[in-house]
């Protein structure tokens, strides 16, 4: 990958589509992960506003602290770059007292997790209401268009994708070009989503270079006769996780009435 050209092209291409939208400029969720850390270094270059929050939810603390380090990275090197810090953990604890209460199962967790995400969504577009902005997703190949790693209406809820068309290995060839914190280069991914330690590796069961590896191999038209091993493992856990996560990656689906109905 030509990844300086890479970079200027991005920038460009988020710099045009504000313009031609009439907006000031962007807001991104800061997570202390390597996604939002590009993103956000991206949408800075623009040189328009880039207003980046933090939306911690029962945050582990390094988590936290890699998010607090990029944030002062960036505004030391972009007079562009504000920042705001959201807490919603009372937010989130109080989403629980009024719905309806469940035995702690898997489907409770999840829905849960999820809930989290959606609640960061609503509060950066409330941001980019009150400043005009838009609100630049970080969700990359692997995650938006592969497995379906990401919540629908939630991390998934934005208004544009600028690294959506690169898979992790380019997004971290990104990250060392653009000087991101070694922290956060070195960190396992996480969406931080569940108040424990567990990585996407954990939850998904392969790594991205893995499923990386496995989106090639699908779109070469490889099927599982073609493996054996691990090799086969991580190619059924991909298929499976891109046949189940359709409906996050295809427009949502519209009941057309006949004209002789109308």
């Amino acid at each position: 990958m030509n990844t300086p050209k890479v970079a200027e092209h991005i920038v460009n291409w988020l710099k045009e589509y504000a313009t031609n939208a009439k907006v000031n400029g962007f807001v991104v969720g800061i997570s202390g992960g390597i996604d939002s850390a590009v993103t956000s270094t991206l949408c800075a270059k623009t040189g328009l506003p880039t207003l980046c929050v933090e939306l911690p939810i029962h945050q582990a603390k390094n988590q936290v602290s890699r998010a607090n380090e990029h944030i002062k990275q960036l505004k030391n090197r972009f007079d562009n770059v504000s920042e705001a810090e959201v807490n919603l953990t009372s937010t989130f604890e109080n989403f629980k007292t009024v719905v309806p209460s469940f035995e702690s199962t898997a489907k409770l967790d999840l829905a849960l997790a999820n809930t989290r995400a959606r609640l960061r969504m609503t509060t950066l577009y409330y941001f980019a209401g009150l400043h005009g902005l838009l609100v630049a997703g970080t969700g990359n190949k692997v995650e938006d268009f592969g497995v379906g790693f990401f919540t629908k209406y939630g991390d998934g809820g934005v208004d544009l994708s600028p690294i959506a068309d690169l898979v992790k290995s380019e997004v971290y060839e990104l990250a060392t070009y653009l000087e991101v914190p070694t922290s956060i280069q070195k960190a396992q991914p996480t969406d931080g989503l569940f108040g424990d330690s567990r990585t996407d590796e954990d939850q998904i069961g392969a790594s991205y270079d893995e499923l990386e590896w496995a989106m090639q191999m699908k779109d070469a038209g490889k099927t599982v006769e073609d493996f054996s091993g691990r090799d086969l493992e991580v190619y059924k856990i991909y298929t499976r996780l891109n046949r189940i996560n359709q409906h996050k990656m295809v427009p949502i689906p519209i009941c057309k009435i006949p004209n002789n109905l109308k």
